[in-house]
């Protein structure tokens, strides 16, 4: 018996913990099932108020017709009183007694059901003030809940240590857009360099042309001028 008792609290404890687990992981859950919980306790502490409340209206409306009633029994034994009929006086003054305990006993059932209405109803306004309260307190807990879980997860990517899928496709993004960003950077690069070989190309063309001309120009100047040709003139046909 001994074993078995320890093997239920056993169960007892796992089941527990595995609950409170899942209560951890579902806060909504659980203050949705406490309001529900007591929504029906109110509904039903509202429904038996409303049976006492009725009771209480039947029997006020019973006591004032037994009220009645006695009154004109009173009335009617002081006439058989005045009328010396005993016989009837006899018979009014039973019912009158009758009718007075009658009247006493709904009298204190009233009282009763009077103070079991005012209890039912200070029961109604403290369960829906509870109700209400649960409802606030669900709404702030679950932000606070939240607010909570957002600074923890942004803990978690400032430290580099969240694992969930938008964050790491956020950094495979991030990776590739680089790589991207470094593949057109050394596009660039190489490409500036081919053209600035290609322009130094021409600068050296445009360079060895200008001193083929500057040579040449120094190799005309330094040549020796020709002289003019003198043609020494004919002689006259009146001196031979």
């Amino acid at each position: 018996m001994n074993v078995i008792a320890r093997l239920r609290n056993l169960l007892r404890g796992v089941l527990a913990r595995w609950i409170g687990r899942r209560e951890h992981r579902n806060p909504e859950a659980v203050y949705e099932a406490a309001i529900e919980e007591r929504l029906a306790h109110y509904a039903k502490l509202r429904a038996a108020a409303a049976g006492v409340l009725y009771m209480r209206s039947k029997l006020t409306k019973a006591l004032e017709l037994k009220s009645g009633e006695l009154g004109r029994v009173r009335r009617e034994l002081a006439t058989a009183v005045d009328q010396d009929d005993d016989r009837v006086a006899l018979t009014l003054i039973g019912r009158r007694d009758l009718l007075g305990q009658s009247i006493e006993r709904v009298s204190d059932e009233l009282r009763q059901l009077t103070k079991e209405a005012e209890a039912a109803k200070t029961n109604l306004v403290a369960f829906h003030d509870e109700i209400a309260r649960l409802r606030e307190e669900k709404v702030r807990m679950l932000a606070r809940l939240a607010n909570a879980r957002a600074r923890l997860r942004l803990q978690e990517v400032l430290s580099g240590l969240s694992p969930d899928a938008d964050i790491r496709a956020l950094e495979g993004v991030r990776d590739h857009i680089n790589r991207l960003v470094t593949e057109t950077q050394l596009s660039g690069e190489l490409g500036d360099t081919e053209l600035e070989r290609r322009l130094g190309r021409i600068r050296e063309a445009e360079a060895e042309s200008a001193a083929r001309a500057q040579l040449d120009e120094l190799k005309r100047a330094r040549k020796p001028a020709l002289l003019p040709l003198v043609v020494p003139p004919a002689a006259s046909s009146s001196a031979s």
